[in-house]
């Protein structure tokens, strides 16, 4: 079938954009999710947003999130009128070359999303029929960075209306105890404060965000509109080592080290501060306020240097000189009588900052070379190349450079750059009204530095990610991981040699750090170890200039299409139903310009600082001669109109055909349910009145379909199960743990009930209407909105669907009404270890199309078998979608004898 190429990626302006968002009344949203799964730090956010065109005719209907600069996008996907259409990660020259391709048949240009100070848009839209739906799912991943003691997982909600199924769901797994956890953000204030569930037991914490439709229009950053705003969930853990948790799993290891016993180290510190003409108004004035009050936080044993630069130098003092009070009232009186004049040397200025520290050096203390400027270097030494190389000489590995870019118009990659080299950071202050915080915040991160020249050795580890650190400070962490030599856990010994103060220290406390985890998903720490190494390369790759920038790129590149990131190197792919335009949406770069894609050919038009979507053509779901099966119907046939109970039956409706027809319906979706296909490969119809007649008792046995999903586009798996059995769902018998579910007998859907077996005294029974807990004598029954835990397990039910979580295994039982009548499906959203079986712990197809014609073959290991494409009702889904799927038996889908997947008992 064919279908536009529509290419999905994320692109960035620097500044925020004034968002016209379209007109809400073109469609309903009757379902926001955000599901959030923290395990270990590594954070992996699903927002799912389900929409309906409610009009008479077929409208543009767009999806638009905002998710944090530090993550990957690693999924997206639609659901349109039974179809699903996956993103694919390319190369960005592949995509950019279907882009422009798509530009010359005369498709319009794509979208250029905004950057703000913490987050980036995605957006993309398509064209729904009328009376149609539509759900998109975007999958974004991030390993949480430990700042000023604790991590943040910030989470964005702006779904563009109030919504009356709207929720946020955070789940965080540790290893170690949570220390605390605390929700903050502009959602979390006044109204909404009441709509948060914050849940806190010993290695795992929940926090659940459901405002009801009022409450999302009256907080204060509501609207008419909806909500705008972030809920931040903020936490820590407890380190009992100090050489921090080290855990591995399938040949995979990741290392999170934070030791807080040490005495701080004096340090020896410069700020070099841009007074050039640019900086004039409040850019000025919030300098003057940060740098006052981070001379109040300087301890009395540090020593300091400040540094004025336009196209002059101008100092505080020659030398460094320390903190007592004198010097720091004298240094606060110079900080309030800086004023903006002139050019920007920042060659000479940051070289005379360096020979301070050089000329100042103290044993037992650190020194650090702070950076502030927003502007391009335009007196003295103008060469960015020139200045780099100095500054890197001047330097000389010694201490490291932290530069600060105020505002837009600064040059960030060549600040980026330079603090590269020197072994530092360069980060963005944004001109809010905040910016002296975030100054005064950026400072508080290096304040106290703890240790200097960490070096982390993995004897017995291999392709590890960077592991010397100049500084390591209070508040902060360091993160390795890598791979471990054959699997071989016995012979890898990590250890980490650094300097406190003036003394050398080792941490090699290895017998109690190190964890083989079966609990850990193999995915999860070969995942955080694939973003980490792209992370780092793509800083490295800054660094670097000819055959070596070629070579770390392309591994780069290499890591972020085999674990499906879309980063600066990649773009995703996604197709989308015949004739609808082309996006093109890049992961922006911090400080890239967006380009301007109207010299492309497109039609689209700028509002503000953004380039916005052009109108898409109008028009249902895709059609045409080459999508469409023809079938003749003959009169007097009986058919199945639909299904109907009557008590303890099921009937169906007989209808009769008196006049013969064409008929003629998109292939893959067939007919509607009064048509049937007949004997001889004829469709038959009616128009008159039904007449009801009995069809099946409930003795009959029905088919269930179940669907084996793939990891790439092709389509999945799909099998029928014939009977009211009881199905092994998810078995874990080193540990315990069974989940068994019983096949509905009477409806078309799923299961009857749900049984889970926690150890031998704890078990939770599911069933549509209530919930069952047992431990051991005692028992109770929860109906309705419930909220239960013992401190081993914690069972959440809210509307249509059922939360049991117990250690590291996260069950939700999903509940679907079909022609009235409600079944049960369970999703395994987090699996306990490899070790385990099941349906639910079935791994994703993998197979290949040996043959089309006459008839279509797949090949499964080393066999062929014939099949069939059918379509299954993807019930893990909450608005589940009829998708293809090829059709086969169960113990070709499977891989083995049914059999092994029948319970005996629940």
């Amino acid at each position: 079938m064919e279908r536009a190429v529509v290419q999905i990626t994320l692109f960035g302006l620097l500044l925020a954009l004034a968002t016209t968002l379209p007109n809400k009344d073109n469609w309903d949203i009757y379902s926001f999710h955000i599901n959030s799964t923290v395990t270990s730090r590594y954070a992996t956010t699903v927002i799912s947003s389900r929409m309906a065109n409610r009009m008479d005719e077929s409208k543009e209907i767009e999806f638009h999130v905002r998710i944090p600069k530090n993550a990957f996008i690693s999924k997206f996907r639609m659901f349109i009128d039974g179809e699903v259409y996956d993103g694919v990660v390319k190369g960005k020259d592949k995509a950019q070359q279907q882009y422009t391709e798509a530009v010359s048949r005369g498709q319009s240009a794509g979208i250029v999303s905004s950057v703000g100070r913490t987050l980036e848009e995605f957006k993309t839209s398509v064209t729904v029929a009328a009376h149609k739906k539509v759900t998109f799912e975007l999958t974004y991943e991030e390993l949480l960075k430990r700042r000023l003691g604790k991590y943040e997982l910030q989470i964005h909600a702006r779904p563009m209306q109030p919504v009356k199924d709207f929720k946020i769901d955070v789940f965080i797994h540790e290893k170690s105890d949570i220390n605390f956890i605390e929700v903050k953000g502009g959602l979390s204030t006044n109204v909404l404060a009441n709509a948060i569930t914050k849940t806190h037991a010993d290695k795992k914490a929940w926090v659940y965000f459901y405002p009801t439709e009022d409450q999302q229009k009256t907080c204060d950053s509501c609207g008419e509109q909806g909500m705008n705003g972030d809920l931040v969930i903020v936490y820590d853990v407890k380190r009992d080592s100090s050489m921090g948790d080290i855990k591995t799993s399938a040949g995979y290891f990741v290392h999170h080290f934070a030791p807080s016993s040490l005495a701080r180290i004096s340090k020896n510190v410069v700020f070099v501060i841009d007074q050039s003409g640019s900086m004039h108004g409040k850019k000025m004035q919030q300098t003057r306020t940060a740098l006052i009050h981070i001379l109040n936080d300087l301890a009395e044993d540090d020593h300091f240097g400040l540094i004025t630069f336009d196209s002059s130098i101008f100092h505080w003092k020659r030398e460094l000189v320390q903190a007592n009070n004198e010097n720091l009232e004298s240094a606060k009186t110079f900080s309030r009588e800086i004023r903006e004049r002139g050019s920007t040397d920042i060659n000479g200025a940051v070289l005379e900052g360096a020979r301070m520290l050089n000329a100042h050096p103290r044993e037992g203390s650190v020194s650090i070379l702070i950076l502030l400027t927003d502007g391009d270097p335009n007196s003295g030494e103008t060469n960015l190349e020139v200045i780099q190389s100095n500054v890197r000489h001047a330097i000389a590995n010694k201490f490291p450079l932290y530069c600060l870019g105020f505002g837009f118009d600064v040059k960030f990659e060549f600040l980026e750059k330079m603090s590269l080299q020197n072994n530092g950071v360069a980060r963005r202050i944004y001109e809010d009204s905040d910016a002296a915080l975030q100054l005064k915040g950026f400072y508080e991160e290096v304040a106290t530095p703890l240790l200097i020249d960490v070096t982390m050795t993995y004897n017995g580890g291999t392709n590890l990610t960077q592991t010397n650190f100049s500084q390591y400070y209070n508040g902060s962490e360091i993160v390795v991981a890598g791979q471990i030599t054959d699997n071989n856990i016995e012979t890898f010994t990590p250890q980490v040699v650094a300097i406190s103060r003036s003394r050398k220290v080792t941490f090699s406390d290895t017998n109690s750090t190190v964890e083989s985890t079966g609990t850990e998903s193999d995915d999860h720490i070969q995942r955080v170890w694939a973003y980490l190494t792209v992370k780092q390369l793509l800083e490295k790759e800054l660094l670097l200039s000819g055959p070596e920038k070629e070579n770390v790129k392309k591994e780069a590149l290499e890591l972020s299409l085999k674990y499906s990131f879309v980063t600066p190197l990649t773009s995703m792919v996604v197709t989308k139903p015949q004739g609808e335009d082309t996006d093109v949406l890049l992961k922006p770069k911090e400080g890239e310009a967006a380009p301007d894609r109207r010299s492309s050919g497109g039609h689209g038009h700028v509002h503000g600082q953004g380039f916005y979507p052009p109108i898409m053509g109008q028009g249902g779901p895709r059609s045409g001669p080459s999508a469409r099966r023809k079938y003749k119907s003959h009169p007097g046939v009986s058919v199945i109109h639909s299904y109907v109970h009557t008590g303890a039956k099921v009937t169906r409706i007989i209808q009769h055909d008196p006049d013969p027809k064409v008929l003629s319906f998109p292939a893959g979706v067939g007919p509607p349910p009064n048509y049937v296909l007949t004997q001889d490969n004829n469709f038959a119809m009616t128009q008159v009145s039904p007449t009801i007649v009995p069809e099946r008792a409930t003795n009959v046995p029905l088919s269930h379909r179940f669907l084996i999903k793939t990891e790439n586009l092709s389509l999945p798996l799909c099998f029928d199960v014939t009977g009211d059995v009881c199905l092994k769902l998810l078995h874990h018998h080193n540990r315990e743990l069974s989940v068994n579910g019983q096949l509905d007998s009477v409806t078309f859907g799923g299961f009857q009930r749900i049984v889970i077996h926690f150890k031998t005294d704890l078990s939770v029974e599911v069933a549509t209407n209530e919930i069952t807990v047992r431990e051991g004598q005692s028992m109770s029954r929860h109906s309705g909105q419930t909220y239960f835990t013992n401190g081993r397990l914690t069972v959440i039910r809210r509307d249509q669907e059922i939360d049991v979580s117990s250690g590291d295994t996260r069950i939700v039982i999903l509940i679907h009404v079909k022609d009235g009548e409600e079944f049960l499906w369970p999703v395994l959203r987090q699996q306990p270890s490899d070790n385990t079986e099941g349906i639910l712990a079935l791994k994703p197809a993998v197979y290949e199309e040996v043959q089309q014609t006459p008839s279509t073959k797949l090949k499964i290991k080393d066999l062929e078998i014939d099949v069939t494409r059918a379509n299954a009702v993807d019930y893990s889904i909450v608005s589940p979608p009829t998708i293809d799927c090829w059709l086969m038996s169960a113990e070709f889908a499977l891989q083995r004898s049914l059999d092994d997947f029948i319970a005996t008992q629940l």
